[in-house]
């Protein structure tokens, strides 16, 4: 997968959920997916990064179904998803030798992945009826699409 894709693909996933792009990312570079070492983004692969981004993911998977969680689309929300989006994307274009050119594309995909994220949600809370569903659904693209994307 091209660099530019997969960096756009990840900033998705960050629209998503904002630290499951960092998780995913943080594991690929720790087992060897994602060569990092030597440059501003090998703490990503350091032994215990995973599992800090690990935690921070499934917190929000929890705080995210909660009735007072704030929508994803206001500013600190929205902002958090951009600055994550662009984070994983530095991070992989670093990895393939386009450090600014994989920023943008997470940034890009994190937008995306924000407004699509939230339409999509909205649309399936009102096909169920609910919000827990959509929810659910919502969490299980960001997982697996987060292992795929890295895992490509």
């Amino acid at each position: 997968m091209s660099l530019y894709i997969t960096a756009l693909l990840i900033g998705v996933i960050c629209g998503l959920r904002a630290f499951m792009g960092p998780a995913a990312v943080s594991w690929a570079a720790r087992l060897g997916w994602l060569p990092v070492e030597g440059s501003w983004a090998a703490f990503m692969g350091y032994a215990y990064t995973p599992y800090i981004w690990s935690v921070l993911a499934a917190v929000e998977l929890v705080t995210d179904q909660l009735p007072k969680t704030p929508s994803r689309k206001v500013p600190p929300q929205f902002g958090a998803r951009i600055l994550s989006g662009g984070f994983c994307g530095a991070v992989i274009g670093t990895a393939g030798g386009s450090l600014i050119g994989g920023l943008v594309a997470g940034i890009v995909g994190a937008v995306l992945g924000t407004l699509g994220g939230a339409e999509l949600r909205g649309r399936l809370a009102k096909a169920f009826g609910k919000d827990m569903p959509a929810a659910l659904i919502e969490d299980a693209i960001a997982i697996v699409g987060a292992y795929l994307i890295v895992h490509a």
